[in-house]
């Protein structure tokens, strides 16, 4: 038997899924036009080789879906901010739909604050009385973007506006002729957006002809372009739909060659970033987005994660993410909404492994990458990248290496023992290692919880660093071969301990020791480790043996000195 019948389909025998009984009669919708001719598609053999220009809408799309709107001091903070990381082509604002927005643009207007090499733009509807008070917000400018938008979809054209194609085309036809005159009288450079609002629900035909429509009025040239800006909305298809939507009027537009074509998407599908990135092959110019992807209902693409993916492929993303914990902030306090934890580059999460196997990767992949950089003789952040489960080195964007390995009871020994080694510059035995992951273990079954690097810290030195009865032993511990003679006495004593392995190191700069040494002893015949810290590598081996002797569970005798075997502490080998 290879399949099975069900409501809907036919299913292999190993899917034993059943129908939801979800409605989901009512989403079945025709499938998008296709575009493009099988096998033409160009797009799908397109790398990224370089940065798009960005354009950040957070002050006017982001911004119009905060439930608290930006006041002026955020909206300063949030402009400087987009200047700061490299922005040249910012949207300031929406100036007719209050008197915060226009207030905020006659500022940056008339106050000196947009540098030479940045271009702002700001939103208008298509109505005449709101394009009237666009104009009235920039004038004095030297150089903006005016830009206009308006609905094109079929839905929206017959329940929203309830007007015909050729009514719709007329309403874009009469605002752009209505731009111009007014740019025409205003002064400074001023050029034009236009953006056919669900452009991607629009049908192709009618898109295009606007399209060219507008370009025609404003007589885009190369020398004076039209944005030509083309919106998912309400994002309803997969990735490569929009892509094909893209290649197919970058390939039939009109006046192409004037026209700087632009992507907007949005996130209802979770796709929006892989739309991008696909429109960007399929020849779009220019990205519409916000920071951490703001905007309405599931927000906007987000450009840092577009920017840090170009990074992460060794393309320059032309935008300085260098101190992405600074930028999450400035934008947190702007929009008051936070950051999630798993947002790709710059969630409190985003380079963390609970997981043992996770965290041994990563560990062994540091300790190769460091091995390298000593051997070549070059820093480690001159040497290509290349440590499993993290694309990027976090240090390239302002984040620690500190948070790289937290402790869980999902965790394993190699998470552990790099704690101790970058934390404590203390590097464990194999066999040590295994051995302090089950004591960690313990503690995190129990708890339940995180254990903070202190807290494993704190662990280690109390099941390794308490010599107990046996302090008083340190005295024997004399001659050219000090361990050898304390496990001597010891022997004399009755005990039957010898050393089975014993590892010197020198003592990191947070352990409070210049040496260490790990110390596996058998006694009566059962492994048991030790590991001591000291002024000198002596020292330190006679801690860890005595270490060792103390939590092989022998101990003196009662009133005396002689070590009596009381057998092994439960759980500690």
């Amino acid at each position: 038997m290879t399949t099975k019948t069900t409501a809907y389909h036919r299913q292999p025998w190993w899917n034993p899924q059943q129908p939801s009984g979800m409605p989901v009669h009512r989403y079945r919708r025709a499938e998008p036009q296709a575009l493009l001719e099988p096998g033409t598609r160009t797009w799908l053999g397109r790398s990224p080789d370089r940065a798009p220009l960005w354009s950040s809408v957070d002050l006017r799309d982001g911004n119009q879906a905060l439930a608290h709107p930006m006041d002026l001091r955020r909206k300063r903070k949030m402009f400087d901010l987009l200047v700061r990381l490299g922005f040249k082509d910012i949207e300031i604002g929406y100036p007719s739909a209050s008197e915060t927005e226009f207030e905020f643009v006659r500022q940056l207007v008339t106050g000196g604050r947009i540098p030479d090499d940045v271009t702002v733009s700001v939103f208008t509807p298509a109505r005449p009385e709101l394009i009237d008070r666009t104009f009235e917000a920039i004038r004095g400018t030297d150089r903006a973007v005016v830009h206009l938008c308006h609905a094109t979809a079929c839905l929206w054209r017959e329940v929203v506006f309830r007007k015909t194609p050729s009514e719709v085309l007329a309403l874009a036809q009469e605002s752009a002729q209505h731009m111009v005159r007014l740019a025409d009288h205003a002064g400074g450079d001023i050029r034009f957006e236009y953006s056919p609002e669900t452009f991607n629900v629009t049908e192709p035909e009618f898109a295009l002809e606007i399209a060219n429509t507008v370009a025609e009025i404003v007589d885009a040239t190369p020398e004076r372009p039209l944005t030509l800006n083309l919106p998912s909305t309400v994002e309803m298809h997969a990735p490569n739909v929009f892509a094909d939507q893209i290649e197919w009027m970058s390939r039939n537009l009109d006046r192409r060659n004037g026209i700087i074509l632009s992507v907007h998407p949005h996130n209802d599908r979770g796709t929006a970033v892989a739309a991008a990135e696909f429109a960007l092959a399929a020849g779009a110019d220019r990205v519409e987005g916000t920071l951490f992807g703001n905007g309405e209902r599931t927000g906007n693409v987000c450009l840092v994660t577009l920017a840090l993916n170009l990074f992460s492929r060794g393309v320059d993303p032309q935008l300085d993410l260098s101190d992405i914990p600074a930028v999450r902030r400035a934008v947190e306090e702007c929009n008051q909404m936070p950051v999630p934890d798993r947002h790709p580059y710059a969630g409190d999460l985003v380079f963390t492994a609970f997981s043992g196997t996770h965290q041994d990767a990563i560990a062994k992949g540091m300790v190769h990458l460091e091995d390298r950089a000593g051997a070549a003789g070059v820093p480690l952040g001159e040497l290509p990248w290349d440590v499993p489960y993290l694309p990027v080195d976090p240090q390239d964007l302002g984040r620690s290496y500190e948070a790289v390995i937290r402790v869980n009871s999902q965790s394993g020994k190699g998470g552990i023992a790099h704690v101790l080694r970058t934390r404590w510059g203390i590097e464990l035995p194999a066999g040590l290692r295994a051995e302090f992951g089950q004591v960690i273990q313990r503690v995190t079954d129990l708890s339940g919880k995180e254990v903070e690097p202190g807290q494993i810290w704190d662990v280690f030195r109390a099941e390794y660093g308490d010599t107990g009865d046996w302090a008083g032993f340190a005295a024997f511990a004399s001659g050219g071969d000090p361990v050898e003679a304390l496990l001597a006495e010891v022997r004399g004593c009755g005990v039957d301990a010898e050393v089975e392995q014993l590892v010197r190191d020198e003592g990191g700069p947070g352990s409070g020791a210049a040496h260490v040494c790990y110390a596996q002893l058998l006694v009566a015949h059962e492994p048991v480790w030790g590991a001591g810290l000291g002024a000198t590598s002596h020292a330190a081996a006679v801690q860890a043996v005595l270490s060792a002797l103390h939590r092989s569970g022998a101990r003196a005798a009662d009133g005396g000195s002689v070590p009596q075997l009381a057998g092994a502490r439960e759980g500690v080998r």
